[in-house]
């Protein structure tokens, strides 16, 4: 569909999905501080919190000892990823009485174009109401809903009236809508951008708006242009079904830091067989032809990097340089470490004739 104005997006975005499943399934749970995630002890973090943890300040990614020194009475609940997926799976099954474009995007959240669908004589806001209605029936779980003539102000929209709500952003509201709307809102725009943007004087999308399309692009590169069109509410990205895997990989989070290089390759092993182990399950349901292998390291201070190689083999050796590679950047101990796989895109068809042996 070329004109993006005539399209009907909604992105579902379930309330607090983690939390919401513990607290449906144990009653003592409800209306308390809950947070799912790993132990303090083992340096775990906070995956979803209920609201009433959040009014404490706690929030998702936080570190779950910061989470229990900010709320005293949080009640942690260890993570059951597979009840999270097969509820995230019956979830999905709703979206398809509805349309055929849907785009997970996690477990909890997804894009679905609605632009064809009859129900309702069309209309995607009843839809998305019909759609919220039916996870609370059948799931006892609150969903909230944007809807918008595409993906970008969709997922705004979703985010305005939680938990359990709904917002609409019409096609004629756009301008309007944008010109209040924080550049914080705008994908992308992370802490450190943000902090930029104001050091500029720039706070809303109307600010924005002011800058030209090339002084964008020099002050912020290539998403200077990718910031024009946000900030007027313009985006054209369709909502992709396609469900290729672009990368694999696997990480640990350590309870004690590692302290060297050898401590790091100690624990290659263990690590890569994962990988091997979620390859394996990912190459039986398609052709994955391996572009490069990355490293990820995160030292004890939170700083992050990485060292990736080009190559089409995929064997634990390969790893070692690029541990070392990390490592040597500040050689200090280490409290997460994480390999993985990129793989070739788009998938061509002379490509799955390689012949490639991946362990």
């Amino acid at each position: 569909m070329a004109d993006t104005e005539l399209r009907k997006i909604i992105h579902i975005d379930m309330d607090c999905f983690y939390a919401a499943i513990e607290a449906r399934d144990n009653p003592t749970l409800r209306g308390k501080a809950i947070a799912v995630g790993g132990s303090p002890d083992a340096r775990g973090v906070v995956a979803t919190c209920s609201y009433e943890a959040r009014r404490f300040g706690v929030h998702s990614a936080m570190p779950m000892k910061t989470a229990l020194r900010l709320c005293p009475e949080l009640i942690r609940v260890p993570p059951r990823r597979a009840v999270y997926q097969a509820v995230s799976e019956q979830i999905q099954s709703i979206f398809t009485a509805y349309t055929e474009l849907i785009e997970p995007l996690s477990l909890d959240e997804a894009y679905l174009d609605v632009s064809h669908a009859r129900q309702y004589q069309g209309s995607a806001t009843l839809i998305a109401k019909e759609i919220r209605s039916r996870i609370w029936q059948e799931q006892r779980l609150t969903a909230s809903a944007g809807i918008a003539p595409n993906k970008f102000l969709a997922k705004v929209a979703s985010d305005w009236h939680k938990p359990n709500g709904q917002f609409v952003i019409r096609p004629q509201a756009i301008a309007e809508f944008m010109l209040s709307l924080p550049v914080k809102k705008i994908p992308g725009v992370g802490r450190v951008t943000a902090e930029r943007m104001a050091e500029l004087g720039i706070q809303t999308c109307a600010d924005l708006q002011a800058w030209s399309l090339a002084k964008l692009g020099t002050e912020f590169g290539r998403f200077g242009s990718r910031l024009y069109e946000l900030a007027r509410g313009i985006d054209q990205r369709p909502v992709s079904v396609d469900n290729s895997y672009k990368s694999i990989s696997v990480e640990d989070t350590f309870a004690t830091d590692l302290l060297d290089l050898a401590a790091c390759y100690a624990e290659l092993p263990a690590l890569f067989h994962a990988l091997e182990q979620r390859l394996a399950k990912a190459q039986a349901s398609q052709r994955l032809v391996p572009k490069s292998l990355v490293v990820k390291l995160r030292f004890h201070d939170f700083v992050l990097t990485t060292a990736q190689t080009s190559t089409q083999v995929v064997a634990q050796p390969l790893f070692l340089p690029l541990i070392k590679q990390a490592w040597d950047r500040r050689q200090v101990p280490v409290r997460l470490l994480g390999v993985g796989v990129h793989f070739a895109e788009p998938w061509q068809p002379e490509q799955l004739s390689l012949g490639l042996k991946l362990f």
